[in-house]
């Protein structure tokens, strides 16, 4: 296992055990309400997030790195951070053991599993951001993990992804001399400053 990928893998067990307390903290009164993601409630976003962790880890575990092609018939489980604890643990492991050196699919997609690795990182930061702001709670992943996204997002904001009414908003202004996490939620498409309302 490369150096980088050691490290990516660290950071993003670092910021999955984080997300699981998020998870674990979702009341059943909180469902509906609203996330930075607009086209998502709170109940949807955390089918949205546990969906694609599990299928994640499913293709990283795989001897083949053959991933579920979609999340389309996933249900939330009883117990939703049980679940990501454990998908979490699946996926960690398995890039430990060397499965980010090769090709992940997603259906008859494939991508460099390194570059797979740096995309899971960059998005469970983002969407754990998404889910604790949506519910009250506190999201601060470690400064290394976000300048690392910081670096690998611009790879991913193309103008065929980012912009009015594509997968990502268009970029907010952000400070330059703000936190490292603050430039990555602008750059992104997220205003730091959300709240629901």
């Amino acid at each position: 296992m490369t150096e980088s990928i050691e490290r990516t893998n660290a950071q993003l067990a670092t910021v999955l055990a984080d997300l699981a307390e998020v998870v674990a903290a979702v009341g059943d009164d909180q469902l509906r309400r609203p996330t930075p993601c607009a086209e998502f409630d709170v109940g949807e976003l955390r089918r949205h997030i546990l969906g694609w962790l599990t299928t994640f880890a499913a293709g990283y575990a795989d001897p083949q790195g053959q991933a579920p092609a979609g999340i389309d018939d996933y249900q939330t489980p009883a117990d939703p951070a049980a679940e990501a604890r454990a998908a979490a643990d699946r996926l960690t492991t398995a890039i430990g053991a060397g499965a980010a050196e090769r090709p992940l699919s997603l259906g008859e997609s494939a991508m460099p599993g390194e570059f797979a690795l740096g995309m899971i990182l960059w998005e469970y930061q983002m969407h754990g951001w998404d889910l604790a702001r949506a519910i009250g709670q506190p999201w601060s992943p470690p400064e290394a993990a976000a300048e690392e996204s910081l670096a690998f997002a611009p790879m991913m904001l193309t103008d065929d992804y980012q912009g009015e009414g594509k997968m990502f908003g268009p970029r907010v202004e952000v400070p330059e001399d703000a936190p490292a996490f603050d430039r990555l939620l602008g750059l992104s498409g997220r205003d730091p400053a959300w709240a629901p309302r």
